[in-house]
């Protein structure tokens, strides 16, 4: 990662837990009205040499900044390169057979390419279709997601169309998908029927639901590419003896599907990520169990931590806790893979990552100063307003030369 030029790296002081900021940001500006809070945390590295600290060891609720673990936790389990797999496979009653994957991006024009393939390699009656998902446990909770309908709480499953989501809009009395890759399947209209007039992104809000939406997508890609497609639905093991006749491999590599999980904070791409990450080739009955451990093991292995809490890969749960400290040991990592990163908005010295939470507001990622990036992170967990963070980064990105004294932790 480049950095400041050794002539512009601040001088160091300790001094007790004041901290004071000088030639920086000024007095009552966004850094300093942060630094007075009691529930904020604060570290800002250059070249591996703190600039900022205020109580960077404290361990905090991280919200959505906890993607970036993630997203570093895939890089190096599967590389840049990595595309997921679908199986699909025929049985001996002539049903289709989804051997579901945890693809984290099937989405309608994924299966536009999948039901082409499937026709090219002779594909042109089937009897139904089924659905093997046991690749995650049946009860699978995931912490922190609620029963409400926004996209941001659907639910995770091995075999999910569009994210289980729906974008559908109402106007003039009648139903439409406000996609024109996606068609408007039996479920959506039922979903539909309640809505009122506008535009509308809901989940599917259960398993059950969003198995049956994917099914019903997928028969409808079938059909339009040329092939016959019973009405039938199953959801159980894949049979023995059923011929596999495609292996889907995904258009979209992983950069492709961490951009937009980062981008726009995909709860439901991040979870996908995360219980991956635990799984074995050919293993079945994944839970949030087995992924919390997988990841504690990663992470005290690749940084060796011990004082954290991971309860799931996006930051839904307020049970996780990292400091600004430890993620900012994940940003020099991932420094290789910051393009990644969103840039804030009308701001190109800042790219980073937020997090939201009630009463949680944090940012991390990386600083452009002349010429150089210096990773930081900032934990609010208090309300605040939600701009605060964002008038931080953009101060400390500007401040030409900061000298300072450490607070409540080592620099």
């Amino acid at each position: 990662m480049s950095v400041l030029p050794s002539a512009l790296r601040p001088s160091i002081f300790v001094l007790g837990f004041l901290l004071v900021l000088v030639g920086a940001p000024a007095a009552g500006g966004p850094a300093a009205r942060v630094l007075a809070l009691p529930e904020a945390t604060l570290l800002v590295e250059v070249e591996g040499r703190p600039v900022i600290a205020r109580d960077a060891e404290r361990a905090m609720i991280p919200a959505s900044t906890m993607k970036l673990v993630t997203a570093l936790a895939a890089i190096e389990r599967w590389g840049l390169d990595y595309r997921f797999t679908t199986e699909l496979y025929v049985a001996d009653d002539q049903w289709l057979w989804v051997s579901a994957s945890g693809d984290p991006f099937l989405v309608s024009e994924e299966l536009d390419l999948l039901a082409r393939s499937l026709a090219r390699a002779g594909v042109q009656r089937l009897a139904g279709i089924g659905i093997d998902d046991r690749l995650y446990a049946p009860d699978l909770h995931i912490p922190g997601r609620s029963g409400s309908d926004n996209p941001y709480d659907a639910p995770v499953t091995a075999f999910a169309v569009n994210f289980n989501t729906l974008h559908l809009r109402v106007a003039g009395g009648a139903l439409a998908s406000a996609e024109g890759q996606t068609p408007l399947t039996p479920l959506a209209r039922e979903f539909g029927a309640r809505l009122g007039p506008g535009t509308h992104r809901i989940n599917l809000q259960t398993r059950e639901l969003a198995l049956r939406y994917a099914g019903e997508v997928l028969a409808a890609k079938l059909a339009a590419a040329g092939i016959v497609v019973g009405p039938g639905q199953r959801i159980g093991a894949l049979p023995r003896g059923a011929e596999r006749v495609l292996s889907h491999r995904s258009s979209r590599d992983l950069r492709a599907v961490l951009g937009p999980m980062l981008e726009h904070s995909s709860n439901f791409i991040a979870n996908q990520l995360f219980l991956l990450l635990a799984g074995e080739p050919g293993g079945v009955g994944l839970d949030m169990a087995q992924a919390q451990r997988a990841m504690t093991r990663w992470l005290e292995g690749r940084f060796g931590w011990r004082d954290f809490r991971v309860e799931d890969g996006a930051g839904l749960s307020r049970g996780n806790r990292l400091s600004a400290r430890q993620l900012v040991e994940v940003l020099e990592a991932f420094a290789p893979y910051r393009a990644l990163l969103p840039v804030q908005p009308g701001n190109s010295a800042v790219q980073a990552k937020t997090g939201t939470l009630t009463g949680v507001s944090t940012y991390a990622g990386y600083l452009r100063r002349d010429g150089g990036w210096a990773a930081f992170a900032l934990l609010i967990n208090q309300p605040v307003d939600p701009a605060l963070r964002r008038q931080v980064a953009e101060e400390l990105a500007r401040t030409a030369d900061l000298e300072i004294i450490c607070a409540g932790g080592r620099c």
